[in-house]
């Protein structure tokens, strides 16, 4: 297992079946809200996508309430009532037929998906083993890229050959998987050494109290802020896949949707066929640079993309492939680093809300990331190309200097606990 770059999974089997299932619950929650109530109900398009749209920004907080809750009570107790929630979600999609109703259930599933993910960072910690970290979070990068994929497939399966009592059927077995994975998670017995360590870390003491932390805070955390405006900005570029592909494809090169399905596969399979592998080879390098060396494979995956636009159409084919496998590579370096450091640059007693505006940096750029990449693609063609390779570009000094704040930071620990030993003698 360690040659292929997967962490010791012994004894958190539930912990792997907890991710698993809400990936797939993502996917499904993706590809298929909005076929179901298109197919299910006699709501219009429009009422069906507002109603979606207004319980996307209703859930937009969700992160900020649940990192207190993270530092209260754990992230596996706040994980497994993510899941919880989520499934009275997809429970109350059986019911929902009248606008208001689909605001409450999407609401409830958004608010679930954004409550286990937020949490899902903490998982890795009681998971992880010393030196482990970077490998889980490539590992959980797979295992959510596969779900999303299943998840999809799904969807469209129920859609294409079940009719409404396939779509049903989805939902309540959906509904279901969510109930057991809270049942793995509040059953999950991390490693006691681990769970020991992240215990004490989240308690106070009577001799050593942490300082009390609000999310004042973490905005004053100049290194960590400079992590998340870093992670906002890599957000836009993730957004690719769901947002801008098949959009462009169609309307910017003029080519089939099926094109941008196997684009998508592909994609699927590099992540899931190498993500642990090359993380594990790339252990040895800083976590900073591994960022950086990624925004430069997306300046030219990005670069590619925008250059198909005035290119012969013999070249546009090929010069797709070409450019979602360097996008796809520098989704894999990019990631686990990332995940790592919204971790380990969090105080370990206020990870909580730490990550929780970690996770709020994704939620601002899946909001922001589709109307202003579609106003781009309505300006022509290569617009959206050269934001996102401006973006990637910005995403290296600023990655850099975070480097220096991270050793500045580390200097100034070292001398305070010198300071005590020089006194001493």
């Amino acid at each position: 297992m360690s040659r292929l770059g997967l962490p010791q999974m012994k004894g958190q089997g539930n912990l792997v079946g907890a991710h698993a299932i809400d990936s797939v619950g993502s996917g499904l929650v993706l590809a298929f809200i909005v076929v179901y109530f298109a197919q299910t109900t006699t709501l219009s398009l429009p009422a069906i996508g507002a109603a979606l749209t207004l319980a996307r920004f209703l859930a937009f907080p969700t992160a900020i309430l649940v990192g207190p809750l993270i530092d209260r009570f754990g992230a596996r107790t706040v994980a497994a009532a993510g899941n919880l929630i989520s499934a009275v979600g997809f429970g109350g999609f059986l019911l929902a037929d009248q606008v208001w109703k689909i605001v409450i259930v999407a609401l409830l599933t958004q608010a679930g998906q954004a409550t286990y993910w937020t949490s899902s960072s903490g998982l890795v910690v009681l998971a992880a083993k010393d030196g482990e970290r970077p490998r889980w979070f490539g590992f959980v990068r797979a295992l959510r890229n596969m779900g999303l994929g299943l998840g999809g497939a799904i969807a469209a399966f129920a859609v294409g050959f079940g009719g409404t009592a396939g779509l049903d059927a989805v939902v309540i077995a959906n509904t279901l998987s969510f109930v057991l994975g809270a049942a793995l998670l509040l059953t999950w017995r991390p490693d006691a050494e681990a769970a020991a360590k992240a215990q004490a870390a989240a308690s106070t003491t009577v001799d050593e109290p942490p300082a009390k932390v609000s999310y004042a805070t973490v905005l004053r955390d100049r290194p960590y802020m400079t992590m998340v405006s870093l992670n906002l900005l890599c957000v836009f570029g993730a957004m690719l896949n769901s947002v801008l592909l098949a959009v462009y494809i169609i309307e910017g090169l003029h080519r089939g949707a099926w094109l941008a399905g196997t684009l998508l596969v592909l994609n699927t399979i590099q992540v899931a066929a190498t993500q642990t592998i090359i993380s594990r080879q790339l252990e040895r390098f800083r976590q900073t640079r591994l960022i950086a060396a990624a925004c430069g494979l997306n300046i030219l995956a990005f670069g590619i993309f925008g250059a198909l636009s005035e290119s012969p159409s013999w070249l546009v084919v090929a010069g797709l492939y070409v450019a979602m496998f360097i996008y796809t590579l520098a989704e894999i370096v990019q990631a686990p680093p990332m995940d790592d450091l919204s971790v380990s640059l969090a105080p370990k007693h206020a990870r909580g809300r730490y990550l929780a505006v970690f996770q709020l940096s994704w939620t601002v750029g899946q909001t922001l990331a589709p109307g202003l990449l579609t106003l781009l693609l309505s300006k022509g063609a290569v617009w959206p190309w050269v934001f996102l390779v401006c973006v990637s570009t910005i995403g290296i000094p600023l990655v850099l200097r975070l480097e220096k704040m991270m050793a500045a930071r580390d200097a100034q620990a070292a001398r305070a606990e010198n300071e005590p030993v020089a006194a001493t003698a």
